[in-house]
Formats: structure tokens, C-alpha cells, sequence
């Protein structure tokens, strides 16, 4: 009779939650993923390890573009994109060292004149479908909401005074992802495999401005970046 009486007060960690802490950790990550997909907003903030690089993220994102921050190597530039129209800002040394990305950047005259500025990026330009790969929420999302190898639930945790169920690939090489417990199943937080980066994810479906930046804020280079 005692053991039944203790099991029954027992606390049940998805007591007062949006259940999804009660299903397999397969089922968590396709509700989580879709959630995400559905929200009309997000703020991923964090850093990201890739190609030999680390990346830190500071970026509002919505389907139809978004803004923020990439820090890389010490350098930060700031991008800015609504619909197609994409934008980078930088101070003058981003532009002369090739915008961050090796030798042969603007001379120092062109340099001067496009920091600071909001300087439109073609679309042609092979710096486009980078920078703006940090500014597509459906791309970015599916990117980095995967977790590798056997998927298993790995405790109940919080995130910012939210409850969240704890879902790993591969005991937790293959990623960990903090699922919230409260309202939608949002992704919270994401060490990636691999030791790939960590990220917090927040304001959900909490709409932001977005608008083309001032004419006099803005430089079109033309069909191509320095040492793009």
C-alpha cells in the first residue's frame, strides 16, 4: 500500500505541459521541426562552426528575409535582407581585406566609401547565396535543426525559465536539442554535432520590421563585390 501511495504523489515532469515530453524522441523532432516551420518569426543567436570557420550569429529571421550580425575572424558585418534584396554593412577594413574572405579587397578609396554603408549585394555575385544563407529562415532552420544518428529523450531540463524535454542523436554526439514544454513545441537551444556550435533559439512568432534601407545609407557597387 506505502509503495503505491508514493508512486501515485510521484511528480510527473509533463504534469501542466504541452505533452510532447510523453512521446518518442523521433515524434519530439518532426512536432519541433514543424513548429518551427510554422512561425511566422525567430531570433537564432549563437555560433555556428563550418567549413573550418566559426560564425557568430546575432540574426532575426522571417520568411520573407531578415537582419543582424555575423561575427567572423574578429570582424563583424551586419545583413540586411527584404524579399531578394540583400545588403551587407561593414566598416571600411571589412572591405579592404576582400570582405573578410582573403586577399584582394577594395582599394582603400573604394573601401572608405562603402564602409558603413548598407551595400547591396547582386544577386549574381557568388557572395550572394552565402550571406543570404544567413538570412533565409526556412534554409537556415532546416539546416540546423537536425539531429544525426539514433534519436532518444535525455531528461527534462529549463531555457530561460522555460521547461523543455532534452532530445539527443546518438547520446548526444549526433546533437542535443532543448524542446520547449510550454505553448508550441519550439526548439529552445541546440548544441550541434560534433561540437559544431551552440544556439538559443527565441522569439518565436514575434514579428519585427523590416525596410529597404535610406538611398543615402546605400551604395550599389554593380554587378559584383570586391574580391567576391
Amino acid at each position: 500500500m506505502t509503495g503505491t501511495v508514493l508512486t501515485g504523489c510521484a511528480e510527473d515532469p509533463n504534469e501542466g505541459t504541452n505533452g510532447v515530453g510523453r512521446l518518442p524522441a523521433a515524434k519530439i523532432q518532426s512536432k519541433t521541426r514543424a513548429a518551427a516551420e510554422n512561425a511566422g518569426a525567430v531570433r537564432v543567436h549563437g555560433n555556428v562552426v563550418s567549413g573550418g570557420r566559426t560564425y557568430a550569429l546575432d540574426m532575426r529571421l522571417k520568411d520573407d528575409g531578415g537582419d543582424g550580425s555575423v561575427t567572423t575572424k574578429g570582424t563583424t558585418f551586419e545583413l540586411l535582407r527584404v524579399g531578394e534584396e540583400l545588403f551587407v554593412k561593414a566598416d571600411a577594413d571589412f572591405w579592404s581585406h576582400g570582405g573578410g574572405q582573403g586577399e584582394g579587397g577594395a582599394d582603400a578609396a573604394a573601401a572608405a566609401k562603402l564602409g558603413g554603408k548598407f551595400v547591396k549585394v547582386p544577386q549574381g555575385d557568388p557572395s550572394y547565396k552565402k550571406f543570404s544563407g544567413f538570412t533565409d529562415k526556412a534554409l537556415l532552420l532546416d539546416g540546423l535543426l537536425t539531429l544525426h544518428g539514433t534519436l532518444a529523450t535525455d531528461g527534462h531540463d529549463e531555457q530561460a525559465g522555460v521547461r523543455t524535454i532534452r532530445i539527443t542523436g546518438d547520446k548526444g554526439s549526433g546533437g542535443t536539442l532543448e524542446v520547449s514544454l510550454e505553448g508550441k513545441p519550439y526548439p529552445l537551444r541546440l548544441e550541434r554535432a560534433g561540437g559544431a556550435g551552440t544556439l538559443t533559439f527565441s522569439a518565436w512568432g514575434e514579428d519585427f520590421a523590416l525596410r529597404q534601407p535610406e538611398k543615402n545609407e546605400t551604395v550599389d557597387y554593380g554587378k559584383q563585390l570586391p574580391a567576391s
